[in-house]
């Protein structure tokens, strides 16, 4: 990286989102001694502004900002840093330092593909998932249409619990098939944004 520190006496905002909903968490100042310390602990350390030293998100809570890319904008002079946070990132016990709850529960769908992914490159004994890669495409087919009928007969019978049980059968299977088949849920969603008018 190529940051300008020179711009801001010597500090860069750092932006922090979190790298699975994409909620922005919080807003830092680094130095460059902050900036090493996190490049060298995974870790967010920001320079604290107010009591003017160094200190790692985390230190005294244990909710720690795990490091899983940065990024310096095009400027040079801050930082995008995505992160899995473990717990809450406010001081006040919020989610995020704007009182924002962090979830976006769509963006699990990615997470749960990311999942069935690395189940596929591992192949993990006794995994359902890698039973299914095992089993090949037409026995994931076969799943997918079977969970279908069935997500239908919950529509039908008017049991919205099992109605959403089963959909999510169904979502399930057809991300396992997608994977098998090397697609992702990204490529159904560009294909539907082509139909939208």
């Amino acid at each position: 990286m190529n940051l300008d520190f020179n711009k801001m006496g010597g500090l860069i905002p750092a932006v922090i989102q979190d790298n699975r909903t994409g909620k922005v968490l919080m807003l830092g100042f680094m130095n460059p001694e902050a900036l090493a310390k996190t490049q060298e602990t995974g870790k967010v350390t920001f320079f604290s502004r107010t009591k003017n030293r160094l200190w790692t998100k985390g230190e005294t809570s244990g909710h720690f900002l795990n490091v899983v890319s940065m990024a310096e904008d095009c400027d040079h002079d801050s930082l995008l840093i995505k992160v899995n946070p473990q717990g809450p990132v406010c001081h006040t016990g919020s989610d995020t330092c704007f009182n924002e709850k962090n979830s976006e529960d769509i963006l699990f769908l990615k997470y749960l593909q990311d999942f069935i992914v690395r189940r596929k490159q591992e192949m993990p004994e006794g995994s359902y998932t890698t039973s299914l890669f095992q089993k090949g495409v037409g026995r994931m087919a076969q799943k997918v249409g079977e969970e279908a009928v069935e997500t239908i007969i919950e529509a039908m019978s008017g049991n919205d619990e099992r109605l959403l049980y089963e959909g999510s059968d169904l979502l399930y299977h057809l991300i396992v098939l997608l994977t098998y088949k090397g697609y992702r849920l990204e490529d159904l969603a560009r294909e539907l944004e082509k139909r939208h008018k």
